[in-house]
């Protein structure tokens, strides 16, 4: 189980990945790209954030080091980005235009990587509790992506999805705005509420 663990994060990290990639490489065929524009998205970031987190985990067990409780916070913090992601794509977005142009990479970032962070992080007890007085660390990084999101929307026009369009005002702006942030706190309380149990204490890694 040392191993087996840390071997299927690193095989789920290789494999989103290889998704990111890949879809960067097949959008690049269909028209010039911008980068700033492709890794704009949360979908892109949060499986970003997730495959790097889950690199970093899989070394250090593999290390035979006990996971810091930084990492942990960031393992916390990336299981929270990526399942807003997938629940929010499958229930309000599946069906649409739009989405991720490769359907296997599509898949992979927004259902399989969603889909095995919650289940990693509900089985395999390798985390030590997360304290709630860090829970407001889970806000930085959506906090900071809206700004972001809302700055280039009011000067170069580009936004990632239409609900941040500066053009429909800011008022309505900002009520997604506190929807987005609202969200990732009950998102986060339910993951760090999950950090606190040990459903199935015989996967922990030993």
């Amino acid at each position: 189980m040392r191993y087996l663990v840390p071997a299927l994060r690193l095989t789920v990290a290789f494999l989103g990945l290889v998704a990111i990639v890949s879809t960067f490489f097949d959008t690049a065929t269909r028209a010039t790209i911008n980068p700033f524009n492709f890794f704009g998205f949360f979908t892109m970031q949060s499986n970003i954030i997730l495959v790097s987190v889950l690199l970093i985990a899989a070394l250090v067990s593999f290390s035979g080091k006990r996971q810091s409780r930084w990492l942990v916070l960031a393992r916390g913090c990336a299981t929270t980005y990526i399942v807003i992601t997938g629940v929010v794509y499958n229930v309000l977005l599946s069906g649409l235009e739009g989405g991720v142009s490769l359907a296997w990479a599509n898949t992979v970032l927004h259902v399989i990587l969603p889909l095995y962070a919650a289940l990693d992080w509900v089985i395999f007890s390798d985390r030590s509790p997360l304290s709630w007085n860090k829970l407001w660390v889970a806000l930085i990084y959506p906090i900071v992506w809206i700004i972001v999101v809302l700055i280039r929307g009011a000067t170069d026009g580009w936004v990632p999805y239409p609900f941040l369009n500066p053009a429909q005002g800011y008022g309505v702006v900002a009520l997604y705005a506190v929807a987005i942030a609202v969200a990732t706190v009950v998102f986060a309380a339910i993951i760090w509420g999950v950090s606190r149990l040990h459903l199935f204490r015989s996967t922990a890694l030993t």
